[in-house]
């Protein structure tokens, strides 16, 4: 399996190789191969910087002998008319490099901020908010480090490193007591140390778990605020606990005050607008 470096390598590889194809044309063109300059990262919308090391892995990837001095560091809080970065080097390396970094720096500090407007709504509880897999293909790695950088948790980077018993899973499986079951035989035989979670839609799962037992973290979905209350109370310390389904902004509060450990947001990452800035010749 891939590093996160190795991902993150091939994804720039990738990007390049769709933006640029056998040449940029318009600045191969007009700009001399030996011609020089600078160019900054200028911010124009306030919200929180991410990308700024994947961006230098982006110009260093692209020309080694770029320069690039960094000014304002990832997980800042940023406002119009601040200056991230100042990158020196060949003109036609500032120009090729420009729209894959700004992409992914808009993308990132997007998540970022969105993430930091839901991590400051839950300050004074006991809850973090996590992340899901309603991600953009092939940029999960850099979405989810967004995430991180906002202050949110990352909930599992894929399908491979937890275990998370879904409804369907349970259907399929034929009930709880048999996913359960199954879990915690596959870890054995494999010889794999994984988190289990389990996913319950009502009162009677959720006693079904709690008679099992066998888990880490139960997920309660789709529950209200007043059925997570009691729900979080019959549990009782014993699992940690997970509130998902249809929570917005707006009840983000009145979920964690009902004591969850953890509650997960899809739109942390797949409803998100990017952060404005700009790559300018200085």
């Amino acid at each position: 399996m891939k590093t996160v470096d190795e991902l993150i390598d091939t994804l720039i590889d990738l990007a390049f190789a769709e933006d640029i194809g056998d040449g940029d044309h318009t600045t191969l063109c007009c700009i001399p191969d030996d011609a020089m300059g600078k160019s900054r990262l200028l911010i124009k919308e306030a919200g929180v910087l991410a990308g700024v090391e994947v961006a230098k892995e982006i110009f260093r990837r692209f020309d080694p002998t770029m320069k690039v001095e960094v000014y304002i560091e990832d997980g800042t809080e940023v406002k119009p008319g601040d200056v991230a970065m100042v990158v020196e080097g060949k003109i036609q390396s500032l120009l090729q490099t420009e729209r894959l970094m700004l992409n992914v720096m808009q993308r990132m500090s997007g998540i970022a901020t969105m993430t930091r407007r839901y991590v400051k709504q839950l300050e004074g509880t006991r809850t973090r908010v996590l992340d899901t897999r309603k991600t953009t293909p092939g940029l999960r790695m850099l979405e989810k480090a967004a995430v991180k950088i906002g202050g949110g948790v990352n909930h599992r980077i894929g399908l491979f490193d937890m275990i998370l018993l879904k409804d369907n899973h349970v259907d399929f499986a034929g009930g709880i007591d048999k996913a359960i079951l199954r879990a915690k035989e596959y870890c054995q035989a494999k010889g794999k140390d994984l988190k289990i979670e389990i996913e319950v839609r009502n009162f009677d799962e959720l006693n079904q778990v709690l008679a099992i037992g066998g888990v880490d973290r139960i997920m309660l979905d789709n529950f209200t605020p007043e059925n997570t209350r009691k729900a979080v109370e019959i549990i009782a310390g014993r699992f940690e606990t997970e509130s998902s389904g249809g929570i917005t902004f707006d009840t983000l509060r009145d979920y964690a005050e009902c004591g969850v450990d953890f509650i997960s947001v899809g739109a942390l990452t797949h409803s998100v607008k990017g952060l404005d800035m700009s790559f300018k010749a200085c």
